[in-house]
């Protein structure tokens, strides 16, 4: 039986999902990209705005500290970790920049990053001075987990880098046995959480792991998370120190910040929490399996992804001579169908042509799926 011969699973969380959000103006199927926040969100946000013109920026930031740090805390309990090991930063990319600032690694360091690593942040850690080296992978792109046991057995490098989820297809890595193997090794793994924090499991024993608020999470831009475990942390120099009284890792929390998106980041963070995170996890990867099912072949294109893997990210290959950008301008224009076209520059260790990216929300119905296959 296929997910099309059923109901998918959790319908309440769907109903509720869309009943607190404004009405999309069409089909929105792009919660890889950006989520859409609930109206409590969009209001908390601007609440704390508004605070901010009638009390003043940082006044306003002090009335909402304990909000932010009860985010910090639940932000930490998804992740394995405590409230004093969260730092809110602007975006996933600012926290890796933020951890490689701090860490001040030698130039040469050796890092173990997967061959299909998103480019932006191959380019941060050449950036650093730091040299990625390839993890060994099986053919979908997923560690290889005898491979990397060997090398770190045999050759470790100094840390891993492991992508949980691409930006370029939904396939999610092996993060809590990657991070066994690790800790056995004593070399630290950094978990690049961007498009699996509130989509997948993320407490899996990294020893750093980084995020962004606009996701699967569905709150604001411009708010990104840096968690890092105190063994780490003592390995970091900040500029200046933190002030008194607050956990040392806080002296890496930008303090000229959009407070308002931290804050409707910690509504946001709240209402995953409230919905249950295994809940929201087994409807996304409903999702995922229905859209696989339903996409599978329309119109020539063809599913990268196995039919069940736990996401709800699917990535389409074009038949012969269509071009994705074109065809996703052309659902944007004339079927309100909101998607994004990935290019190999994305992951050029990986891709060997362009995808049609497809990220449902919880919201997500079967006849938007199929809306899509007929729009291909």
């Amino acid at each position: 039986m296929t997910a099309l011969d059923t109901d998918l699973v959790h319908e309440d969380l769907g109903a509720s999902w869309r009943s607190v959000r404004p009405r999309p103006a069409g089909r929105h199927l792009d919660s890889a990209a950006c989520s859409r926040q609930s109206s409590r969100v969009l209001e908390a946000a601007a609440h704390h705005a508004r605070h901010e013109a009638e009390l003043g920026g940082y006044v306003a930031e002090a009335t909402a500290e304990d909000l932010l740090q009860q985010g910090r805390s639940v932000v930490g309990g998804l992740v394995g970790m405590a409230a004093a090991d969260v730092v809110f930063v602007e975006s996933a990319q600012a926290a890796l920049v933020t951890l490689l600032a701090g860490w001040r690694l030698p130039a040469g360091t050796r890092v173990g990053c997967l061959p299909g690593e998103y480019a932006p942040n191959a380019a941060q850690l050449r950036a650093a001075g730091l040299a990625p080296e390839p993890l060994p992978v099986d053919d979908l792109g997923r560690a290889d987990l005898d491979g990397v046991a060997r090398l770190l057995a045999t050759d470790p490098p100094r840390l891993v880098h492991l992508t949980h989820i691409g930006s370029h297809r939904g396939i999610v890595q092996p993060a809590a046995e990657v991070a066994a193997l690790c800790r056995a090794a004593g070399v630290p793994l950094v978990l690049d959480a961007a498009q699996s924090l509130g989509h997948v499991d993320t407490d899996v024993g990294a020893d750093i792991v980084y995020s962004t608020s606009r996701k699967w999470l569905a709150g604001p831009r411009g708010v990104g998370l840096l968690c890092v475990r105190p063994a780490v942390a003592a390995e970091l120099t900040p500029v200046l120190a933190a002030p008194d009284g607050v956990p040392p890792l806080r002296a890496f929390e930008s303090g000229e910040a959009h407070v308002a998106g931290r804050v409707g980041l910690v509504l946001a963070v709240g209402e995953h929490v409230a919905a249950g995170p295994a809940r929201v996890r087994e409807r996304l990867a409903a999702l995922g399996r229905a859209a696989r099912d339903v996409l599978e072949g329309a119109a020539g294109w063809r599913v990268v992804e196995p039919r069940d893997e736990p996401t709800a990210t699917t990535t389409l290959r074009p038949p012969d001579g269509v071009d994705v950008v074109t065809t996703r301008a052309r659902l944007l224009t004339e079927h309100g169908i909101v998607t994004t076209a990935i290019e190999p520059q994305r992951a050029p260790g990986e891709m060997t042509g362009p995808v049609l990216r497809v990220s449902p929300h919880l919201d997500a119905t079967l006849d938007d799926l199929e809306a899509l296959a007929c729009a291909l």
